[in-house]
């Protein structure tokens, strides 16, 4: 049998196998990512001046984080802090000619 009897070549089947491969790899690296500790981050029970969890990009209320482990008091603080961006109607609009 020949590659064209089975109507596969060798490097067709070679990169079959190799995209599975790869995507198998990147499902589990995306399931083994975890949230990061507390203590790891800085994580505090009060503000940083203005700082706090409830406006920051990645909090979840009530009291979660999407990158920080455990309850998250929404009057927290920690160093991977990120202000939410201002809503579209706070922005200041651009003057058209």
């Amino acid at each position: 049998m020949n590659e064209t009897e089975l109507g596969m070549s060798r490097r067709a089947v070679l990169w079959t196998g190799v995209s599975a491969l790869a995507a198998a790899l990147v499902a589990a690296r995306a399931a083994a990512q975890q949230k990061a500790a507390q203590k790891l981050v800085q994580y505090q029970e009060k503000p940083k001046g203005t700082q706090e969890c409830d406006n920051c990009l990645h909090f979840v209320a009530p009291d979660s984080c999407k990158l920080v482990e455990g309850k998250i008091n929404p009057k927290g603080w920690c160093q991977l802090y990120a202000p939410k961006p201002k809503d579209a109607k706070d922005a200041p609009k651009a003057k058209t000619k």
